[in-house]
């Protein structure tokens, strides 16, 4: 009986077929491996994570196809994979005090997937939190020259070996895509601006990352700041040239109109560069008399207090586009200023209606450059010069997405 038993087992086997296999007694396929590796990070168990953590990932034979990022007892976390596949950026900051999972999926070339999870939690409100501003708003319409700028307050500096990672945390993205690079003017005042000048009619969305973000000697980002910025869509721009004293408004690249203009003297020259309208005052006063040699009072041609018209600013040191009825008959002929471009009430009027804040205005022929940083200096740098004030690596200006 044993012997038939034998053969009856044999023969059951034999009948399944050549091709027929086990796997724990259940007669299935097991799963194909898939050719990725994958590491992510932070590792498992890492306690006291800034909130502003973004989801690492190291991949070989893969790329990376979903990230899954959810708080004990919550929601799925929003947010997306950086360009270069390194990380996946939450879209706001994480919770304090809270334990996450990240589970993160890639595929081989088969499409054969594989996934990794960590587990994490974050730490708890910092006490030093420091606040951060863009300067450019949504209500206004820029001109072309018009630089994205982001500032600290004035009493901090982020230190240079936290510059880059900030820079990493600033993301700018512009419809029509134009790669850009930010310079660190100083150490709490950063500007972005494209290669070119921006193109007529871009909306740039600006989202500067760094609530809870470590800034360096024990301070951390206080919110997340994100802003819509719209480029007007007709180019504008001026320019004023002392050799023949003419400034001419330009627009989509033709003159639409000439005017004489005078600009500063031998004792106060005006500067040239590339300048950008940084403020509009249909009307203000000039003080001069609380700057050095004027003792607070009103003494000689160099202290003074006037009323002045249709003023355009172009540094922070003073010089602006306005009118001045006293120099009309050296308009056009001579330098008489202190530094300003004067121009007649009608022509005055009539350029401070034509442009824009963010327009550019280019000076040429006064012997003086402009100062690096007196103003929105940042188009009066070549292009190889503002990259110099980044801690990253330039952007590849071939391409056609900007991130």
């Amino acid at each position: 009986m044993a012997f038939g038993a034998g053969v009856l087992v044999a023969g059951g086997l034999a009948a399944c077929g050549a091709d027929a296999k086990l796997v724990d007694g259940k007669g299935e396929e097991p799963p194909p491996e898939s050719a990725a590796q994958l590491t992510v990070s932070p590792e498992t168990g890492t306690e006291e994570a800034p909130v502003s953590t973004e989801i690492g990932v190291e991949v070989e034979a893969g790329e990376v196809t979903e990230v899954v990022l959810q708080p004990e007892g919550g929601e799925p976390v929003e947010g997306e994979l950086r360009p270069d596949g390194t990380s996946w950026v939450p879209s706001s900051p994480l919770e304090y005090e809270t334990t996450y999972t990240a589970a993160v999926t890639a595929v081989d070339a088969d499409e054969i997937p594989v996934t990794t999870e960590t587990t994490f939690t974050t730490m708890a409100s910092p006490g030093n939190q420091m606040f951060a501003s863009i300067w450019n708003g949504s209500e206004y319409e820029y001109g072309q020259a018009t630089p994205i700028m982001l500032d600290f307050p004035r009493e901090f500096s982020v230190p240079e070996e936290e510059r880059a990672n900030v820079e990493r945390r600033l993301f700018v993205k512009s419809d029509p895509p134009q790669p850009g690079a930010w310079h660190w003017f100083s150490g709490n005042h950063l500007e972005y601006r494209p290669q070119e000048y921006w193109q007529p009619g871009t909306v740039i969305e600006v989202r500067a990352a760094i609530g809870g973000m470590p800034l360096g000697g024990g301070v951390y980002g206080e919110a997340d700041i994100t802003q819509t910025v719209h480029i007007s869509g007709t180019a504008r721009s001026v320019e004023v040239s002392n050799e023949t004293k003419q400034m001419v408004a330009m627009e989509n690249g033709e003159v639409v109109k000439t005017m004489p203009i005078s600009l500063g003297k031998d004792s106060s020259p005006s500067y040239s560069g590339t300048m950008i309208v940084m403020e509009k005052l249909a009307e203000t006063v000039f003080d001069t008399t609380n700057e050095p040699g004027c003792n607070g009072e009103e003494d000689g041609e160099d202290c003074y207090i006037t009323d002045i018209q249709w003023a355009q600013r172009l540094t922070w040191s003073g010089q602006f586009i306005h009118s001045a009825p006293w120099s009309v008959g050296d308009q056009g002929v001579r330098n008489v200023s202190h530094g300003c471009v004067n121009a007649s009430p009608a022509d005055s009027e009539w350029i401070f209606n034509f442009t824009r804040v963010g327009d550019p205005v280019i000076v040429t022929g006064t012997g003086v450059e402009l100062p690096y940083g007196d103003g929105f200096t940042a188009y009066d740098l070549s292009w190889e010069e503002f990259l110099e004030g980044s801690y990253l690596e330039p952007p590849d200006t071939t391409q056609t997405d900007d991130d």
